[in-house]
């Protein structure tokens, strides 16, 4: 389940998919809902939008009812979900119903982040290494945004769970700093570095992004690579999903075991953890990693277990007069 529990956002950031149709500013100023009813709403919403795909040519019936009991929720839908003043009650109703979280921050409101209760997963988007292109990738409504940006990263160098450092490559805008990029590596200590294209959603006013902004796999291969040889060892490759054109850099004292990955969570332990009202870390509940899932494998991270459904296409030829 996808949703956010604020539409505002501080940036306006030039590969927004929204295209800046949501809206904007400093600090939280509109009329706020119960946490307990966006629960319940995107819950609802969730389920009306899964149920659509009842008949659907490849759609198995197994799939559509795992998909109307949602187990993790991605708190990243649009905007800064922590801006939300109830955020740690939002949080809570979720772990109370054994649903996981996993939040996305811009890396704007670093105090927010250090009041934050534990959540599944938490990622802190790293648009940029540099303070000249975080401003033109990003582009900020705060004074401040570096300083902000740094002491969030900062904020989540003391988070105990399992944190992510979330790149968003724009190739021409953002692909060429591994130095600057490594060098925040110190300071937020992340668990792991994910590393993704940026994915095109069509040209607007307000971005003039094109398809040639878009990176191939091969190309966010090359800089994770690029990225993990910097670190020395302390981070390595860990994973890919070529669909997502993503990869998965990991800190390999703490999640490499016996020569094995542990990227993968157990999600029943977490709810467990939680639960239980005893401080935890990352390392409490992590997974091992499946082979298929590890860099390299010759499935670049599908599921064999799982059989890729292809619609068949009736376009008529072009023909030439």
């Amino acid at each position: 389940m996808e949703t956010t529990p604020s539409l505002a956002c501080a940036n306006k950031c030039v590969f927004c998919w929204r295209h800046h149709t949501n809206p904007v500013g400093k600090s939280w100023r509109w009329k706020m809902d119960d946490p307990l009813e966006i629960v319940n709403s995107a819950i609802d919403l969730h389920l009306k939008m899964i149920r659509q795909m009842k008949g659907v040519p490849g759609v198995k019936a197994e799939r559509l009812s795992e998909g109307l009991s949602p187990r993790h929720c991605a708190l990243s839908l649009v905007g800064e979900p922590i801006m939300y003043p109830e955020i740690n009650s939002l949080i809570e109703e979720l772990h109370r119903r054994r649903i996981s979280t996993f939040l996305v921050t811009n890396a704007q409101f670093p105090e927010k982040i250090k009041q934050l209760k534990p959540v599944t997963q938490l990622y802190v988007s790293v648009d940029a290494a540099t303070k000249d292109s975080l401003k033109a990738i990003d582009r900020p409504l705060f004074g401040d945004f570096w300083e902000r940006f740094v002491d969030s990263l900062k904020a989540l160098r003391e988070k105990q769970q399992r944190t992510v450092y979330r790149l968003t490559l724009v190739k021409g805008w953002n692909t060429e700093d591994i130095d600057a990029y490594f060098n925040l590596f110190s300071i937020g200590k992340p668990d792991f570095v994910e590393i993704k294209g940026v994915t095109y959603c069509g040209s607007s006013a307000t971005s003039k992004l094109t398809m040639e902004n878009v990176p191939w796999h091969a190309d966010v291969k090359a800089f994770s690579e690029a990225l993990a040889l910097k670190s020395k060892g302390e981070y390595e490759v860990a994973c890919e999903h070529v669909h997502s054109c993503c990869v998965l850099l990991a800190k390999t004292e703490k999640f490499k075991v016996n020569n094995q990955w542990f990227t993968w969570i157990d999600y029943e332990k977490f709810h467990d953890l939680v639960a239980s009202g005893r401080p935890f870390n990352s390392k409490d509940y992590m997974a091992a990693t499946p082979s298929w899932a590890v860099y390299g494998a010759e499935e670049g991270g599908f599921d064999p277990g799982q059989s890729r459904y292809r619609k068949e296409r009736h376009h008529r030829p072009k023909t030439t007069d």
